[in-house]
């Protein structure tokens, strides 16, 4: 008589899964879906259908507000992604490139410590700090914005660059190190170009981040300094219009666009490793 081997265990197989998850889906992407659709709307209202019109991008994108907002948000952006990122490829490099050392595990603790703390409390804790600084220098410039989101999207960048050290193979390092290559020319010719794709994942990342970020930006910013997302939080508390639909639209596919080139990256590095 014939055994016949248990069928391994699938999710997909439990009572009501499908139902669930298709719930779930409806319910995380049907507002997203919503705003998308009626950004494209020709009349006032963010409620009612008044027939397809792409005018309120139009809107958007002769709204000086807008384009000096989407402009700081980049320049943002793109300073913190680079800080932090710099950052975080020291920390990875310290964390996995040395001999096991005590502390090694509290330090992976506070670098990844504004993952697990609630966000409003670090938009606080900048606050009190940086607005010390700023009564005492009369300085009140992007600068405090530029190192509020480079300190909050450093763990961001470093998982990725991580991850992708962790699964580096350490032989062709020892191997330059037996060819009397310096350590900076070992640094410079393996290790670089090894974890080039996990840093270039990592700075997508920080830079979605810190282009979407809110909180932070809220209660750091000064007076003239709203980004674009800060922006748009305004408007929602005065008259809403589907131009909000519209800036929230191209927004979202920038960031999608981003993180899909983080995942394909992603993807590469694990199958390098």
């Amino acid at each position: 008589m014939t055994r016949t081997s248990p069928r391994p265990f699938s999710v997909r197989r439990l009572p009501g899964f499908t139902a669930i998850a298709i719930t779930c889906f409806v319910l995380l992407y049907a507002p997203i879906v919503t705003i998308v659709i009626y950004s494209f709307n020709a009349g006032d209202s963010v409620a009612l259908w008044r027939g397809f019109s792409t005018k309120w991008y139009t809107v958007a994108a002769g709204n000086q507000i807008v384009q000096e907002a989407t402009l700081r948000s980049l320049v943002i952006a793109l300073w913190a992604s680079g800080i932090s990122t710099v950052l975080a490829t020291m920390a990875a490099l310290g964390t996995t490139r040395a001999r096991n050392y005590r502390g090694r595990t509290l330090i992976y603790m506070l670098i990844n410590q504004p993952l697990m703390v609630p966000e409003i409390v670090t938009a606080v804790a900048l606050l009190i700090f940086f607005s010390s600084i700023k009564i005492a220098t009369g300085y009140s410039g992007l600068g405090y914005l530029i190192l509020a989101h480079s300190a909050f999207c450093i763990p961001f960048a470093y998982l990725p660059i991580r991850a992708r050290m962790e699964g580096m193979d350490l032989a062709l390092e020892s191997a330059a190190a037996d060819l009397y290559a310096t350590p900076w020319q070992t640094f410079r010719r393996i290790t670089l170009p090894l974890m080039a794709p996990g840093i270039a994942a990592g700075a997508m990342l920080a830079f979605v981040v810190s282009l979407d970020d809110v909180i932070i930006t809220e209660f750091v910013k000064s007076a003239g300094q709203d980004t674009l997302p800060t922006y748009m939080l305004g408007q929602l508390r005065r008259a809403v219009t589907p131009e909000v639909n519209a800036i929230s639209t191209a927004l979202l596919a920038l960031t999608v666009l981003l993180l899909t080139v983080f995942f394909i990256l992603s993807g590469r590095n694990t199958a390098r490793s």
